[in-house]
């Protein structure tokens, strides 16, 4: 019964390609491969993105706007390591793709040894700085203490758990570069449902349990991410799948740690860029009030669903395009790129045109006070989907082929030439930022102000969300198209003979 119900769903789900196929828009093989690979990573991303939405939505109900602002915020600090694990795990992805496509299957299962020790090195410090300086992490971001309060206990919680997720995505990219996207799909069918029931029970003290509020979020989520961990360890350690975990023998290659790290520190520049590139953007909106910050941070989750399938695709491009460049099929790999891009943006824009149309109905469900304020944002960021959805397959492309420079690059470009600058005009004019005292070795600068504000309030933040997204689109595709990620690819340590 189970088999034939998947039976009727991968049928029913072809339809979509092959719609496609026969307007011409995507090569027939080409894009089924892709499509396939990408919609088991869309629901595993689409699921994670409903979990931290019905974390806000929850906590919205229990502890009002105060406390969403303080789940933002701790939140934001979460993505430090997260944005590690992503780029950790994106050298995985692209060392395994491309050990595959080579055949070479013990060097494949060796890069996940390799991951996983790096892994721990980089997590066990963050969790302990973490618990030790919570309060003056989210007092960087605002002077409400209860936000403060709520904000550091979400932190301190969330981050005992780091390890574990870090592990988790490691184990999910390494199936991912062996072409196995369906087993990552369904670990987290079972452990984000468990998140969700937990955050639930331990946010608003069901049954026996008295409610925690944002606590429980932030239990609810390491308890999960922990059963996650053990899961994954279990499927890899078992020699079930086309990688494994070999526990035994070697442990450690230099090589294969400077090449995880070479294609992993770019992106960890990448996303750690525009982390630390929040923390500015988000003073800003908490200037104009803590509504603005609830309002961003509801529809920020709400169009992150949206925007799934361009996680999907950008898995799917990193796999195709790492498995070719390792066989040595350089032109077959570019072309698996582009079809990937294809499929992606008619996937992406039919999912924002439903979720721009619905945006008052979804504003209206999370209960916020600020209905119209949240609609705007929704809508604002609909209308960088498609950007999104460029960057992001670009990017995985890209990433299998080890060139993750040039992403960086946009990602600076887009968070510090763009984002910021445009977001400060903002702020109402003669409001004056300071920073420092700043000291330069024997030098002192002393503290700096500045008044960058012209008063153009929210206009300035949507037009600075909205730039971003289309500067790193534009990086992105004109470095894939320059077809330099090939020569890349052939002089790193997992490139093609």
């Amino acid at each position: 019964m189970l088999r034939a119900t998947r039976r009727r769903i991968r049928t029913t789900l072809a339809l979509f390609p092959a719609a496609l196929a026969r307007l011409d828009l995507v090569d027939d093989e080409k894009g089924e491969e892709a499509f396939d690979l990408a919609v088991p990573a869309m629901v595993t991303g689409g699921m994670r993105t409903m979990l931290r939405a019905a974390d806000f939505f929850m906590v919205s109900l229990a502890a009002g706007p105060a406390a969403v602002a303080g789940l933002e915020m701790g939140f934001q600090y979460y993505f430090i390591p997260f944005g590690l694990a992503l780029a950790l795990s994106s050298g995985t992805i692209s060392v395994v793709s491309r050990f595959k496509g080579s055949g070479d299957d013990a060097a494949a299962d060796f890069a996940i040894k390799q991951s996983l020790w790096l892994a721990l090195a980089l997590s066990v410090p963050i969790t302990v700085g973490t618990w030790v300086y919570a309060e003056p992490m989210i007092g960087v971001l605002t002077s409400n203490a209860r936000t403060v309060a709520l904000g550091a206990t979400y932190l301190r919680i969330v981050m005992l758990s780091v390890s574990f997720r870090f592990w988790s995505m490691i184990a999910a990219r390494a199936l991912a570069g062996s072409g196995d996207t369906t087993t990552p799909m369904y670990v987290r069918l079972l452990t984000l449902p468990t998140n969700v029931v937990l955050n639930a029970v331990l946010i608003f003290g069901l049954g026996p349990f008295q409610a925690y509020g944002v606590a429980g979020a932030a239990a609810g989520t390491a308890i999960a991410n922990t059963l996650a961990a053990a899961i994954f360890f279990v499927v890899l350690v078992s020699g079930r799948r086309d990688v494994r975990l070999r526990l035994g023998g070697r442990q450690w290659d230099t090589g294969v740690a400077n090449e995880i790290v070479r294609v992993g520190l770019p992106l960890a520049g990448t996303r750690l860029s525009r982390t630390f590139g929040r923390f500015p953007f988000l003073f800003v909106l908490g200037v104009l009030g803590t509504e603005v910050v609830a309002a961003y941070a509801i529809a920020r989750r709400v169009m992150l669903l949206a925007m799934m399938p361009a996680w999907g695709y950008s898995t799917a491009a990193s796999t195709l395009v790492g498995q070719r460049i390792g066989a040595g099929e350089d032109e077959v790999a570019a072309d698996y790129g582009w079809q990937t891009l294809r499929i992606a943006l008619a996937t992406q824009l039919v999912i924002a045109v439903g979720i721009f149309l619905v945006a008052r109905p979804v504003a209206l469900a999370f209960g916020t006070q600020h209905v119209d304020l949240t609609v705007a944002f929704i809508r604002v960021f609909g209308l960088g989907v498609a950007a999104f959805s460029v960057s992001r397959t670009m990017r995985g492309g890209l990433r299998g082929a080890g060139d993750t420079s040039w992403p960086f690059y946009g990602g600076l470009a887009g968070t510090y030439a763009v984002r910021l600058p445009l977001a400060a005009l903002a702020l109402p004019v003669g409001f004056v930022v300071t920073a420092g005292p700043l000291a330069l070795g024997p030098f002192s600068l002393g503290q700096l102000a500045f008044a960058p504000g012209m008063g153009l309030g929210l206009l300035a933040v949507y037009a600075a969300i909205l730039g971003d997204m289309y500067v790193r689109a534009l990086v992105n595709t004109v470095r894939f198209a320059s077809g330099q990620w090939k020569a890349v690819a052939h002089t790193s340590a997992a490139g093609a003979d």
